[in-house]
């Protein structure tokens, strides 16, 4: 199942998103790196009123996890992120594209 998973955060800033990449060892500015298998797309920014959202196309939600264990926790912890997303949404996706690539 391909799966779109929706994280928002409170209190996070780029900062933090770019020291929790900057642990992964993925330059977003280039968009190169140590990407995690089954990852499609990933996209972060922040809304008018200051939450911090990151939006993914996952493989499956298993790739995800093993990411988030292997991986993804630690950096996020080092990248100073101690508390756990406001909101986690997934959503089965019905269809994937991507016009222009």
């Amino acid at each position: 199942m391909v799966a779109q998973l929706i994280l928002e955060f409170d209190g996070v800033t780029e900062k933090e998103y770019e020291a929790v990449n900057g642990v992964l060892g993925i330059d977003m500015a280039s968009g190169t790196g140590d990407w995690p298998d089954g990852l499609q797309t990933h996209a972060a920014g922040l809304t008018e009123d200051g939450r911090f959202i990151v939006t993914e196309v996952w493989d499956t939600p298993e790739h995800q996890a093993r990411f988030m264990e292997g991986r993804l926790g630690e950096a996020l912890a080092k990248g100073g992120i101690t508390g756990p997303p406001v909101s986690v949404t997934w959503i089965e996706l019905l269809a994937v594209h991507h016009p222009g690539a």
